[in-house]
């Protein structure tokens, strides 16, 4: 792992090819070591992944953060080159916020940097408590999740109660953008508006709607990580194979 002033790297394995690149972008009051975790998961499995700083949404001024966003996205991925560019597909992640403002970028038409997007945690036009306690049971039951949110002196405690931008908020939900997008979301997430990620996935192009049982709002980040990890792993691995799964069940007792 690299820290710069504006990303942290998380490098694979000497020996193995890079399988893609991977640039995450966390959502409200969060910290680019909130995703430790994660990057070190993906980076293990030969994938170049890059964790940027969260994007800030202004309601004053949509159309700018869409195009200030875009051009941090753009500079992250081009910053990945190696001697042979950058390795491909480029993926990005993003988690509440950063979900909303990957699909709404996405489907503005104002970046092709990504050939697919994961969407995690998308949230509604709801708020959590800013009481520390109900938030971090909003966001999460993983211990280790919660000590590291709880010991980052960076977190901004209270973050979810601000509110999404109406107007980015309906562009990420109404985004129609080709590329290729997993939408993850938690059963127990009280942020989530399944009916509106039922409608945008079943609208999406190409999209795929995965429920997380008993996953709070940090989806990525809860008691499942594991599991989820390796749904964005197996989506990562459809992509270089074009969207054909890899391995299907034909017979199963359970």
């Amino acid at each position: 792992m690299t820290e710069h002033a504006d990303y942290t790297d998380h490098h694979g394995p000497e020996g193995p090819a890079i399988r893609g690149t991977v640039v995450v972008v966390p959502g409200r009051g969060e910290t680019r070591e909130t995703y430790t975790r994660l990057g070190r998961r993906l980076a293990a499995d030969a994938y170049r992944v890059r964790v940027v700083d969260a994007v800030h949404l202004d309601a004053d001024d949509p159309a700018g953060s869409l195009t200030r966003f875009g051009a941090q996205v753009a500079e992250a991925v081009a910053g990945t080159a190696g001697p042979d560019g950058v390795a491909r597909p480029v993926v990005l992640v993003g988690a509440d916020t950063g979900a909303v403002a990957v699909a709404a970028l996405l489907g503005s038409g104002e970046s092709a940097a990504a050939d697919a997007v994961v969407l995690a945690g998308l949230p509604a036009r709801t708020a959590a408590s800013a009481a520390w306690d109900d938030e971090l049971d909003v966001r999460t039951f993983c211990p280790a999740h919660r000590s590291t949110l709880t010991g980052d002196s960076g977190f901004r405690r209270g973050a979810l109660d601000e509110a999404v931008p109406e107007a980015l908020l309906t562009a990420a939900y109404e985004s129609e953008a080709e590329v290729p997008a997993l939408i993850l979301t938690g059963d127990a997430d009280p942020l989530a508006d399944r009916d509106a990620l039922t409608r945008t996935a079943k609208s999406h192009p190409r999209a795929r709607l995965s429920i997380v049982r008993d996953a709070h709002h940090d989806v990525l980040n809860d008691m499942q990580h594991r599991s989820v990890a390796a749904e964005i792993v197996t989506f990562l691995e459809a992509l270089r194979n074009e969207l054909v799964p890899l391995v299907t069940v034909e017979s199963t007792a359970w």
